[in-house]
C-alpha cells in the first residue's frame, strides 16, 4: 500500500488556537485524524510531521524518498520564504500537494507568492481542513496502479 507523508510547518501545533476566524476551529489533532481515516479509505498509508523548524521538515523531505509514495505539505509561513525547503522537495522527485488552510490569494501580497507550488503537482487552499482530504485524493489518483 503507497503512503503519504502529511508535513505541517510552524504554528500549525497552535490550529484551533490561532487565529480561528482565519485558520478555523479544527485543532492539527482533528486535522490528522481525519486525514488518517480518509486514507484508510483510499488504500493509503499516512504518516505525519508538525514542525516549527525548516531543517527538520527538509530533513523529513529527505527522508521520505523511498519510504513514501507522495507528500502533502502545509508549510506555513516557509511557504512564502524556503527556497530550501523547495529544493529538498525538487530532490527527492515525489509528487507534492500544497496545501494552506485558508486562501493564501486573497490575503496579504507576501503570501501570495509561494516557492513550493513550483515544485508541486498542485496546490489546494482556502477550503480549511477539507484541503488535506482533498490533497489525499489527488495523491490517491496519482500513485493508483496504471
Amino acid at each position: 500500500m503507497p503512503s503519504v507523508l502529511v508535513l505541517n510547518g510552524p504554528n500549525l501545533n497552535l490550529l484551533g488556537q490561532r487565529q480561528p476566524e482565519v485558520y478555523g476551529h479544527a485543532t492539527l489533532a482533528d486535522v490528522e485524524a481525519s486525514c488518517a481515516t480518509h486514507a484508510t479509505a483510499l488504500g493509503l498509508g499516512v504518516a505525519f510531521l508538525q514542525s516549527n523548524h525548516e531543517g527538520a521538515l527538509i530533513d523529513a523531505v529527505h527522508a521520505a524518498k523511498g519510504v513514501h509514495g507522495g507528500l502533502i505539505i502545509n508549510a506555513g509561513a516557509y511557504t512564502h520564504t524556503s527556497i530550501a525547503l523547495m529544493d529538498a522537495v525538487a530532490s527527492v522527485e515525489l509528487p507534492m500537494v500544497e496545501v494552506h488552510l485558508s486562501n493564501i490569494h486573497a490575503r496579504e501580497p507576501f503570501r501570495h507568492v509561494s516557492y513550493l507550488s513550483k515544485v508541486a503537482i498542485g496546490q489546494i487552499c482556502g477550503f480549511g481542513p477539507q484541503g488535506y482530504l482533498l490533497a489525499l485524493d489527488a495523491l490517491a489518483a496519482r500513485l493508483a496502479p496504471k
